[in-house]
Formats: C-alpha cells, sequence, structure tokens
C-alpha cells in the first residue's frame, strides 16, 4: 500500500476529495491489477478496485488492501461513484473519450481536475522492485541480441528477424514486447522507425535493431547498428560519429544534470561533424511501465535528472538513400552517474560468413 500513500498525497496537493485511476497503466501502478477492465479510486481513508464479474477473484489475488467492488451487469461507474458525492475528483484526461466521460461528469456535481502530469511525475522515480524488473527486461533483450546475429544472413527477411526475436524473447521469459521491433536494412535503415517489412537483408546492408521487451509489466528499450558483411569505410565513419555521441551523452549522465544538457554532450559532436539535419528526434525518453515517459531527453527539456530514473540515450544518424545508424542503452540514474542496465557490445559488428 506503499503507492497508495504516495497517491494520497496529490489528494492533498489538490485539494482532492478523491482519485480515480481507470487508465491501465497507472491502475497497475496504484494496485498491481492487471486484468482489462475496472478503476482505482483513492480517497483519504479507503482505496477501491471497482471491476466486473470476471476479474473479481483476480483483483482480490493482486490487490492486497484494497476493497474489490463487484459491479453487477446492469451497474456503471458513474452510478457507484455518486453515491459518495465527492466535491473534487482527480482523474486522467487523457484517458477519457468524450463519450466515456460524459455520463462521469452529468451524474453528480463533482468537479473535476486533471491529474495525468501529477501521475507521471509521481511514476518518474522508480522503486526497486520497478528497476528489478527492467533490468530482467533489458538482459532478456541482450541475451536477445546474441541471439539473432546467430540468425542474420543475406536471404532473410527482416519480418523473419523481428519473428525470430520475438519468439526468443518470449520463450526466455519476456511476456510481450515493449513496442513492435525495428528491424531496418540496407537504406531503410535511415528512417528512425522504420518496423520490419518483407525486405530482404542484403550482403553489404547496415542494419538497425531497435527493440525491447516487457517482464513484470515492465519495458526494456535497446538499440544496436550492425552491417551484414564488411563495413564501408563511410559506414565506419558514420558509425563511429554515432557511437562517440552517445559515448559523450553518456558521460553526462548522473543526478542534478538537466536533460537538455545530456542531450547537447552527444549532439554537437553530430553537428560538429555536419549531420545535425540527420539527427532529428531527441536523445532519449524514460522508460518503465510504458516504453516512453517522463523525462524527455531533448534539448528543450530542462528537466533534472535525479536518482532512480530510467532512461535511454540514442543518438542517431539517418541519411536518405544511404541508410542511418542508431545506438541506444537503457540506463539507472544514480547520483554519481548511472547503472548501465544494456550489456550488449557497442563496437561496430560485422556479420562475415
Amino acid at each position: 500500500m506503499l503507492r497508495v500513500e504516495k497517491l494520497r498525497n496529490l489528494l492533498e496537493s489538490g485539494s482532492l476529495d478523491a482519485l480515480m485511476l481507470a487508465g491501465p497503466v497507472n491502475r497497475r501502478y496504484a494496485s498491481g491489477f492487471t486484468g482489462s477492465a475496472g478503476a482505482v479510486v483513492i480517497t483519504r481513508e479507503d482505496a477501491w478496485l471497482i471491476t466486473d464479474f470476471r476479474y473479481t477473484q483476480q483483483a482480490a489475488a493482486q490487490c492486497p488492501g484494497f476493497k474489490v467492488v463487484t459491479l453487477k451487469s446492469d451497474e456503471k461507474l458513474h452510478t457507484w461513484l455518486s453515491e459518495f458525492g465527492y466535491s473534487r475528483i482527480g482523474f486522467e484526461a487523457d484517458f477519457w473519450t468524450i463519450d466515456g466521460f460524459e455520463p462521469l461528469k452529468s451524474a453528480s456535481d463533482s468537479h473535476w481536475i486533471p491529474i495525468q502530469d501529477d501521475l507521471m511525475n509521481l511514476r518518474i522515480i522508480k522503486e526497486s522492485e520497478e528497476i528489478d524488473a527492467v533490468e530482467k527486461a533489458a538482459a532478456i533483450a541482450d541475451r536477445g541480441f546474441r541471439h539473432i546475429l546467430e540468425f542474420i544472413r543475406p536471404g532473410v527477411t527482416e519480418n523473419q528477424v523481428a519473428l525470430e526475436l520475438e519468439f526468443f524473447m518470449r520463450k526466455a521469459g519476456a511476456s510481450g514486447l515493449s513496442f513492435e521491433s525495428i528491424v531496418a536494412s540496407g537504406e531503410r535503415s535511415s528512417m528512425p522507425h522504420g518496423v520490419a517489412s518483407n525486405k530482404v537483408i542484403e550482403e553489404g546492408d547496415m542494419l538497425t535493431l531497435d527493440f525491447g521487451c516487457i517482464v513484470d509489466g515492465y519495458c526494456s528499450d535497446m538499440t544496436r547498428t550492425i552491417v551484414v558483411g564488411q563495413a564501408s569505410p563511410e559506414q565506419k565513419r558514420i558509425y563511429d560519429i554515432v557511437l562517440q555521441a552517445q559515448l559523450a551523452s553518456l558521460e553526462m549522465v548522473k543526478s542534478g544534470v538537466r536533460c537538455c544538457d545530456v542531450d547537447m554532450a552527444g549532439r554537437s559532436i553530430i553537428e560538429a561533424a555536419g549531420y545535425g539535419p540527420q539527427f532529428g528526434h531527441g536523445t532519449g525518453h524514460g522508460v518503465g511501465l510504458e516504453i516512453h515517459e517522463q523525462p524527455r531527453v531533448a534539448a528543450s527539456v530542462d528537466t533534472v535528472l535525479s536518482a532512480g530514473m530510467i532512461i535511454t540515450i540514442e543518438p542517431g544518424i539517418y541519411i536518405p538513400g544511404f541508410g542511418g545508424v542508431r545506438i541506444e542503452d537503457l540506463v539507472v540514474v544514480t547520483d554519481t552517474g548511472y547503472s548501465l542496465l544494456s550489456a550488449s557490445p557497442k563496437n561496430l559488428i560485422e556479420l562475415i560468413n
């Protein structure tokens, strides 16, 4: 119930009578409930998990300390909630559709206060068990990378690589993918989010692999770029620029440093090499129950890093008609630097058969 107490701090800071969390991520964060239907309601005195008959037993097992309420088939959440007469209710405005929220709004005279930013800021510092889950997911991804290097060869398709990678990580204990795997070869590697296609991998292709998996609800994320065959001098040069940029940004990571300064440490190297326009995204992002969380590591973000944040560092260069390189590590911010969760090698790997 420690998280419930943390959430109750939002009641005080926002002068709220209750919190209602119905989005699956925040609902799970608050209660541990993994079912697909339900809502958490937290007040100063009570914590409820409201669901339906399908999940009553599951909720009781997963949510110790919560009062489990099972709505009957003809009951609605807004009807149950209206009976309590709360004046100010904090809710996730970014989760509800207009049609879904209208019955809640019209069922009582309550004032509904958006709290999604407060919730994200609450989740930004990870607890030890959260870090452990991300670390396990990262370890499976590292094993997946070692495995897929033995599978990749000229003649296989990007889709075949993505399927093999997913199959391996699931066998290794992952419950699913953090996101649709990016497997982009040859000229397609210049697309930062080039998800796998039916393109056949060819000798001499650069191949970008950006993937992750889920363990206990928490995501991992890593990127490695390799060359299938012998790398050309230009491929080696671009790779080295990105590697130096990635190492420079990593060197900046520690509690007390601004995200924009971490971004600029690597970005300045890429810009000095003449490829500033070919690096069009931020240097990283937070990772947790969602693959993209706060903080963003970007030039426009002055958020200060704190110990316990989990972020990625992933600069890249993308040249249409040539290809692209991205190198991404997952790290935990510490008071003195960072703890590296991505253990896969970052030297340029050439798969020469």
